[in-house]
């Protein structure tokens, strides 16, 4: 059985996508569509606030895209070698907390240690930081994009926990989003089941679908990475089959299996 996945490929330097693999584990033959492209912002700005650790009591991320604004910023000489010789320590006295062993592991990369990983949703991370920080403490650095959802910095506000939120890049739609998605049902046909990754892949990529798939879209199972994807999903009107458990590779891919395998019933 056929899935799509409206997801960005993995970096093609670490190897095959962990979606695909998993989701070939149990049969089934997976395809990703990217769906969206992204303009980083503001890196000046952020690397001159990474360069003052002292002014803040940690880093919060809740996504890659602002991890690899890091990364983009590092590639400088200049700004490698602060980061080598004394920033990443400075940073490394204090916490940084994350959303997911996505951006766990991006952390990682640029030398951090990560806290948090298991939360897996940004309501879940800010009750995370909650329950290990007091209130009126140094105002935490958030990297974000300019679609950030309000969740975690009204909950840190409400509970007096300070945070500095830069937006550090913009999403808009893959320039050949319909162009692939074309290409896709055009040679692949109906996929048994649709994986959405974010609300942006929903609106970018719905009317497509739905054109796309005419009368036989009733025949797909739709997939949400996440309890945030399937609220834009059900806002959309479109029905949630399966929401992973948590946002990996192995939950999603055991939720569309057992999903599938109730339909076949």
């Amino acid at each position: 059985m056929k899935v799509l996945l409206l997801k960005d490929p993995k970096d093609k330097d670490s190897g095959p996508d962990p979606y695909i693999k998993e989701l070939g584990l149990y049969g089934f033959e997976a395809t990703l569509v990217p769906v969206l492209s992204f303009e980083f912002i503001s890196l000046e700005s952020l690397f001159e606030k990474l360069s003052h650790p002292e002014c803040y009591g940690g880093l919060v991320f809740t996504s890659p895209r602002a991890l690899e604004a890091i990364k983009i910023c590092l590639r400088e000489n200049s700004n490698n070698d602060a980061w080598s010789k004394s920033l990443k320590q400075r940073w490394n006295t204090k916490p940084a907390y994350v959303v997911g062993k996505a951006t766990a592991s991006l952390v990682e990369e640029i030398g951090l240690t990560p806290q948090g990983e298991k939360s897996g949703n940004a309501e879940k991370l800010a009750e995370y930081i909650c329950s290990r920080e007091k209130p009126n403490s140094s105002a935490f650095l958030f990297p974000c994009g300019a679609l950030k959802r309000e969740v975690l910095p009204t909950v840190l506000r409400e509970e007096g926990i300070p945070l500095e939120s830069l937006t550090v890049y913009q999403t808009t739609q893959h320039t050949d989003l319909q162009e692939s998605l074309s290409s896709y049902f055009s040679q692949q046909g109906i996929p048994a089941s649709i994986v959405f990754f974010s609300p942006s892949g929903v609106k970018f990529c719905l009317q497509h679908i739905q054109k796309l798939s005419g009368d036989f879209i009733n025949h797909i199972k739709f997939a949400a990475i996440g309890p945030t994807t399937a609220e834009a999903m059900e806002a959309a009107g479109i029905p949630v089959s399966c929401t992973a458990e948590s946002p990996t590779p192995q939950d999603l891919a055991a939720g569309i299996q057992k999903t599938l395998q109730l339909q076949n019933c």
